[in-house]
């Protein structure tokens, strides 16, 4: 800490020094014509001579990165975004102020230049700079042994260093963004309206999931941060939009893993007239179009495991999976006793006191899910675990849902949607009486909600896709932590 202390009085002094030479040591505005990305990617293959011959004059600004001096020259690596580009100070061009100024940089200042492209006798792409202009100073040094920054409590707790540092990071919040408009673009195009519902409250609902609490003093009311903006968009369904979405920022009061973070981003969207069946090609087309569009492919590499993204994808329904993949009869479905005794064979930990149906998710969370590597849809869930999903023609204990799986993970979550106000009802009630008995993440009574579907709610179809896993997917990360700017971290100490 103390050599930290030291290192930025001495950047102070350089500071004053500036201010001395009559330079704003944090300038204002700074004309950038030319990026450094740009520039290599137009003549960073052109050869000396041919540089030397067209003279190609160039401005641009950067934090400097690199910094070597030799007697009345230095030259510096200045980082625009994710580039790098070389430039050369030498004071007989600089003149004597900016040579005076080029003397007191340090590594994570922020300079602007002007000059001519150039190669260095070791064949370096490289700026020869005329005019230099210093735009801010860096106060604290880089971090010890920041190129390649590894530390992970640095690396999520000070992205700004994190940025710095490896520029690869860049690259992956600059797909972030491609795949959200790819995914605004795709639907827009599809005829949705895209909109934007609450993120406080009256009532959690839309998913099972505890909340964060907060007040509201003019109200005088206990709000909820959202868990899902589902039961909002639905509204709008009954109101006469027949298509909606909303990229939307979810809290729910949970665990922190590699693929969970309170706060959380999901695309949900709504179509009326149609059912599940119908998102399963949506959702086809949808991710490989991204795939196409943003990779070139629709085969990619997921931490060592290649997958194929093409369409169609495989369907498999919920229990005969658990079967499948367990050897299992298809008794277990129905008998409480035996499904709790291949639990046991399985290592699969449950409470000798859990329902039926929560000992086979169970079983299906621990055995199944880490086998869907490939594209899958899960169908056909029970409906106890799904309770805004409407029920199965065919079988009234199941609903018309399905949860896509892709690298052993959920990805997407949709169901033909629950239209029926009274039974919707009966459901709530249910949920709510878990709640009662201390399920913080069971349904309460949304009377609202069931008041909206009494005016009455056409067929319609949802679908939930979490955003953050699925740019893990695109950007071959393995950790939720690398795809968010800023995840939530315990307090610093």
């Amino acid at each position: 800490m103390d050599e930290l202390n030291d290192q930025r009085q001495q950047r102070i002094k350089k500071l004053d020094q500036l201010r001395q030479l009559g330079v704003a040591p944090y300038g204002t505005r700074f004309e950038v014509k030319d990026r450094a990305g740009q520039l290599t990617r137009l003549h960073g293959e052109k050869t000396k001579d041919v540089l030397e011959q067209e003279q190609i004059s160039c401005t641009i600004a950067g934090r400097i990165v690199g910094l070597r001096r030799f007697g009345k020259a230095a030259f510096a690596v200045l980082q625009d975004g994710a580039d790098r580009l070389q430039v050369y100070l030498k004071k007989d061009t600089l003149g004597e102020q900016a040579h005076q100024i080029s003397e007191g940089l340090d590594l994570g200042d922020w300079i602007g230049v002007t000059g001519v492209l150039f190669r260095t006798k070791t064949n370096e792409f490289t700026v020869e700079v005329r005019t230099l202009t210093f735009l801010s100073k860096a106060l604290r040094p880089l971090p010890e042994k920041w190129h390649g920054l590894t530390d992970v409590e640095t690396r999520y707790r000070q992205r700004y260093v994190d940025l710095i540092a490896n520029p690869q990071v860049h690259q992956i919040f600059a797909l972030r963004s491609r795949i959200v408009s790819g995914i605004r673009a795709f639907l827009i195009e599809r005829g949705f309206l895209e909109v934007e519902t609450p993120m406080m409250h009256p009532i959690p609902g839309g998913a099972a999931a505890k909340p964060f609490v907060t007040h509201h003093n003019a109200l005088g009311a206990e709000l909820y941060l959202r868990i899902a903006p589902e039961l909002y968009l639905k509204r709008l369904i009954v109101g006469g939009f027949p298509r909606v979405f909303e990229i939307n920022r979810n809290f729910r009061n949970e665990g922190i893993s590699t693929i969970h973070n309170p706060e959380f981003t999901m695309l949900e969207f709504y179509v009326s007239y149609a059912d599940y069946h119908d998102l399963i090609v949506l959702t086809e087309e949808l991710f490989g179009r991204l795939a196409q569009d943003i990779l070139g492919t629709t085969t990619i590499d997921y931490q060592g495991t290649q997958i194929n993204l093409g369409s169609p994808w495989r369907r498999w329904s919920y229990h005969q999976s658990i079967l499948e993949v367990n050897s299992l009869p298809t008794s277990v479905l129905t008998n409480r006793d035996e499904a709790l005794a291949a639990a046991q064979r399985l290592g699969v930990e449950v409470s000798p006191k859990e329902s039926l149906v929560n000992i086979l998710n169970e079983i299906f969370e621990e055995t199944v899910e880490p086998r869907l590597q490939q594209p899958t849809f899960i169908t056909d869930y029970p409906i106890e675990i799904s309770p805004l999903a409407r029920r199965k023609d065919s079988d009234p204990s199941l609903t018309d849902r399905f949860e896509l799986y892709i690298a052993g993970r959920e990805i997407a979550n949709a169901f033909s949607e629950l239209n029926d106000p009274l039974d919707q009802r009966e459901r709530f009630e249910t949920q709510a009486a878990k709640h009662a008995a201390g399920d913080e993440e069971a349904h309460r009574v949304d009377e609202d909600f069931l008041r909206a579907l009494e005016y009455g709610m056409p067929p319609t179809a949802g679908e939930g896709i979490g955003i953050d896993r699925l740019v893990m997917l695109f950007t071959n990360q393995s950790s939720i932590r690398d795809v968010v700017l800023f995840p939530q971290l315990r307090p610093e100490k």
